[in-house]
């Protein structure tokens, strides 16, 4: 059994509580957000016990400790964690930044614990499949990719809380890229940003509108970033890999479809889902801190 503790019972910590409770390989030993009546209501649902503090979740010595808060405050958390040789579970994105990210990924280093983070997208049955065929080298050559995302609304109707908007933690660059940046890392290695065009509103508060991006991977794919909250349409995220064959993409984060020439896109059925809790407890693949930089670098020279 692997023990457990939540700092932050947001709408994500609950799906990991739920994820958890599911595998029944999990402990939950507590716990902990400054935001009593969501955590006393989560604590209520789930008959979890809740520690009255910090530093008492940190007393209790799980194997593993789940930061489910603003990015500011991610460095800070698993500075003090990691400090007490407990394993390291982050949100996306890694940090506030690349300079805290550095501090989180040292903290990991030099406690010698284990670190990973919650891109759920990662180990789900899509991006397997996305790997089976690439590894097949059915598409043929791959000549491009492309990220497109467009929102109605930002924040999402159901992200509504008090940071997800705003310039210094929110935004879609800051909460959606990152699992497609992370993806593009995982499948082609790493990217060169030549060019990108951020757009803000005239409040200094608020988070980006749109943004514009042209990168290339170290192989010399290139690739295309698109983005913008206020689309006129509904919520859609595309991302595409072209090849000399066949297009293969993967639409809203759960769709994988193929195309040829001519032809109309086929949806392909997946395997089964699997879980980042999953992996995190029997030592399978996970997204640790030190990716996680890499892709924090790529946030911030998308946010400038």
């Amino acid at each position: 059994m692997t023990t457990l503790a939540l700092i932050g019972t947001g709408v994500v910590g609950e799906r990991i509580i739920n994820q958890a409770l599911k595998l029944g390989t999990y402990d939950i030993v507590g716990i902990f957000d400054e935001n009593t009546a969501r955590m006393e209501k989560l604590a209520a649902t789930y008959n979890l016990p809740i520690a009255a503090s910090l530093e008492a979740l940190l007393d209790l010595t799980p194997d593993w400790v789940y930061i489910g808060t603003p990015p500011v405050s991610h460095a800070p958390l698993a500075e003090k964690i990691a400090a007490r040789g407990l394993h390291v579970l982050s949100e996306k994105p890694l940090a506030h930044d690349a300079s805290d990210g550095e501090k989180m990924v040292a903290a990991v280093q030099e406690a010698g614990v284990k670190s990973a983070m919650n891109f759920p997208l990662m180990y789900g049955a899509a991006v397997q499949k996305l790997r089976d065929i690439l590894a097949a080298q059915e598409l043929g050559e791959v000549t491009r990719i492309e990220l497109h995302t467009h929102f109605p609304h930002w924040p999402r109707p159901w992200q509504q809380n008090p940071w997800i908007a705003t310039r210094e933690q929110g935004g879609f660059i800051r909460e959606i890229f990152p699992h497609y940046l992370q993806l593009t890392n995982h499948l082609f290695g790493g990217i060169n940003i030549i060019v990108h065009d951020t757009t803000y509103p005239e409040d200094s508060t608020r988070c980006e509108t749109s943004v514009a991006a042209f990168a290339k991977t170290d192989a010399g794919i290139p690739v295309i970033i698109n983005g913008m909250s206020g689309a006129a349409q509904i919520e859609r995220i595309d991302y595409k890999i072209f090849g000399t064959k066949k297009m293969l993409s993967l639409r809203n984060w759960g769709d994988v479809l193929v195309s040829e020439a001519d032809a109309p896109e086929v949806q392909l059925e997946l395997g089964a889902e699997k879980q980042l809790l999953e992996a995190v407890a029997n030592d399978g693949f996970v997204v640790t801190f030190e990716e996680g930089l890499k892709v924090q670098q790529w946030i911030d020279e998308l946010l400038k």
